[in-house]
Parts: structure tokens; C-alpha cells; sequence
């Protein structure tokens, strides 16, 4: 082993000791057997009861049928001399038989340490995803994620989508599967009808939520910011189960829509999220930008969004007008000329407002 199998020596002495032991015993109940196959097994799970179950962590389903290909090996050259010529095939396929049924069983000890890892893995999964949707301080939620593969290099976003109201576990999977080609950190979980994924190791995972869309149920599908890291993950799935409660008021919503795109909505149906993000991203930024280009879009929206009339109004040139309108864009990334942008400002100085006249709480 030591000389054929490149594996094996970098396997702990313990393991070596072990796996020579697991050799042997394979040997012996292959004599056993080849004396008397009906009262004899070739259950790999006996043949492994003489090591400890770690083992089977310890090495792999393919270095396990690269050490049962040595054994026969081994047999071959080593017995053949000890038999006579006419017994030699009758040796060569019984050393063949046996060595088949214990790679068959094999393979089953390994597909159900499998099976239970999996298992394992939604379990885990399931409870990381509940914890990042509650919000809830997690200490070991970045150890869990870990462990699932997550590698948190680059941003991290959450979308939520519908799922079917059947085959929610092969749903789950082939969802899985599809993100996880997209991108090295993919985390899926389902809650009640709707479906939750977490996607990190890009600089843009926006790019791959656009990518995943069509691989979600029928229904909308929305789209929450990106955070720098997993831990910060709960503010993007909070918006995003928001955007998903609030996106029936918006008819034309796109698939996927943005949760930031859905801030009207969202605060009209009492998230306070959305409330704090059009006051502090959008109001806030827009008064301390000067008080003409706030009167600007006041008269804008209060004249139908007319270039004429706000300057009429103004007594500015219309010209004026439309240079306030893009130094708004650009203060506060969202568009007075576009009707759904203009929508958003609209909100976000009534709200504002409100906060300043202390006609909603204490304001933000």
C-alpha cells in the first residue's frame, strides 16, 4: 500500500494501522468465503467493523476501491502459485466475484454516509438560512456557513421568490445545483410558499440573481441590497421579505424587482426599513444638497413633471430646470424624469417632511 497508493502515506499512523487491519480482514473473510460462500459475508460493513467509523472519513469511496483493486492484485499474484493450473480460473473468478460484491457494498456504506451527510447539510442550511431571515445575532453563524462551503469573499445579497406547492425538496435541490454553478456561495431555504436564496463570492451578486430568476417558481421574485458580508445578510433578507409582501401594489413590477425599488410600497405597508431609507438616502442628502433643488422637485412633481410650468413657477428658465433635475440624480442616484424615480422622490419628500414635523413619531 504504501508503495502503490500515493494516498497512503499521508494518512496519520493510526489510520495506516487501522486500514492495514481492514486489509487483513478483507483477506481472511475472502478465505472464509472461498471455504464456504453460503455461510460466509461480503458485507463491507463487517469487513469495516474492525476499524473505527472515522475511517470512513478519513479516506474516500474512490481510494477505497483503489485499495480493493490492490488487494485483488495482491491475491492474484500471491495464490495462483499455490493452486494447480486447471484451479486457477476457478481462483481468478472467485477473486473477482468477491471483490465486486464488497465494491457493491462499498459503495452502499458510502451512498448512505452520503445520504446522511446531506441530510445533515439541509438541516444546517435550513437553520443558517431561518437565523440570517430572523435577523437574530448568531455568533456561530459564520462557522455554519463555513462548514456548507461558504467562502465569503465577495458581497452577499438575499432574493425570495415563490416556491411550488409540490416536490419543495427537488425544487430545493435543482435550485441549489443552479445557483451553486453560478457561484461558490449559494445558501437555499423554504419558508412556507416562498423560497429563499443566499448569494455571496461575487463583486456583483446582482448578476447572479438575474441569472437565477428563471430557475424560481411562478410569481415575483425580489431582489434584496448587497451587504459586504454574511453576518450583515439579515438587513438584505428583511428587504426583500418586505419588497415580497409589498409587490402586489406595484402592477408593472418587474421579475425580479429590486427591494429598494419597491421603498413606496414597502413603507406604505408599515416597514420601517424602507421608512429610514427614504428619509436618510434620499431626503436627507437631497435638503442638505440646498433648498433650490428641493423647491425644484416640489414644483416639478406639483406641475404634472412639466419643464414649462415649474419654470414659470420658479421664474427660471427652463433650462434651469432641467440642470437641478440632473444634479438631483446625481445627488441621489434616483431620476425626477423617469415616473416610477419621480414616484420614489415624491415619497421620500412626504415622508421626510412628516419626519420633520414630527407628524410621524419622532421622525428618523
Amino acid at each position: 500500500m504504501d508503495q502503490d497508493l500515493p494516498w497512503y502515506s499521508s494518512l496519520s499512523a493510526e489510520d495506516r494501522s487501522w486500514l492495514g487491519l481492514v486489509a487483513q480482514e478483507s483477506i481472511a473473510r475472502f478465505i472464509a468465503w472461498l471455504e464456504d460462500p453460503r455461510h460466509s459475508t461480503t458485507n463491507s460493513a463487517e469487513i469495516f467493523r474492525v476499524a473505527p467509523t472515522e475511517l470512513a472519513r478519513a479516506i474516500s469511496l474512490q481510494q477505497t476501491v483503489g485499495l480493493i483493486r490492490l488487494l485483488v492484485t495482491v491475491v492474484e499474484e500471491n495464490t495462483m502459485e499455490l493452486v494447480s493450473e486447471a484451479q486457477q480460473p476457478v481462483l481468478r473468478e472467485a477473486v473477482l466475484t468477491y471483490s465486486r460484491e464488497v465494491a457493491f457494498s462499498a459503495a452502499e456504506v458510502y451512498a448512505r454516509a452520503a445520504e446522511s451527510r446531506g441530510a445533515w447539510d439541509a438541516r444546517l442550511e435550513a437553520l443558517a438560512v431561518d437565523a440570517i431571515v430572523r435577523g437574530a445575532p448568531d455568533e456561530t453563524l459564520r462557522s455554519r456557513v463555513s462548514t456548507l462551503g461558504w467562502t465569503g469573499e465577495g458581497r452577499t445579497l438575499v432574493m425570495v421568490g415563490t416556491s411550488p406547492t409540490r416536490l419543495a425538496e427537488r425544487f430545493t435541490a435543482e435550485l441549489r445545483q443552479q445557483a451553486r454553478r453560478l457561484t461558490s456561495d449559494a445558501l437555499i431555504g423554504i419558508q412556507g410558499d416562498k423560497v429563499i436564496a443566499v448569494l455571496g463570492a461575487d463583486p456583483r451578486p446582482e448578476a447572479v440573481a438575474l441569472a437565477l430568476v428563471d430557475h424560481f417558481g411562478p410569481g415575483p421574485v425580489v431582489v434584496g441590497p448587497s451587504v459586504r458580508e454574511i453576518s450583515e445578510a439579515g438587513r438584505s433578507a428583511r428587504a426583500a421579505m418586505a419588497g415580497m409582501l409589498a409587490v402586489p401594489a406595484w402592477a408593472k413590477a418587474p421579475r425580479p424587482v429590486l427591494a429598494d425599488d419597491l421603498l413606496p410600497e414597502r413603507m406604505l405597508n408599515g416597514d420601517h426599513l424602507a421608512r429610514h431609507s427614504l428619509i436618510q438616502d434620499i431626503y436627507r442628502p437631497l435638503v442638505a444638497a440646498g433648498t433650490p433643488l428641493v423647491d425644484t422637485l416640489d414644483e416639478y412633481i406639483t406641475q404634472g413633471r412639466s419643464l414649462e410650468a415649474a419654470a414659470r413657477e420658479l421664474y427660471v428658465h427652463p433650462n434651469t430646470v432641467r440642470y437641478r433635475l440632473r444634479r438631483i440624480s446625481q445627488v441621489v442616484g434616483w431620476d425626477p424624469t423617469d415616473a416610477r424615480e419621480g414616484y420614489v422622490l415624491q415619497t421620500a419628500l412626504a415622508v421626510g417632511r412628516l419626519a420633520d414635523a414630527g407628524g410621524s413619531g419622532n421622525g428618523v
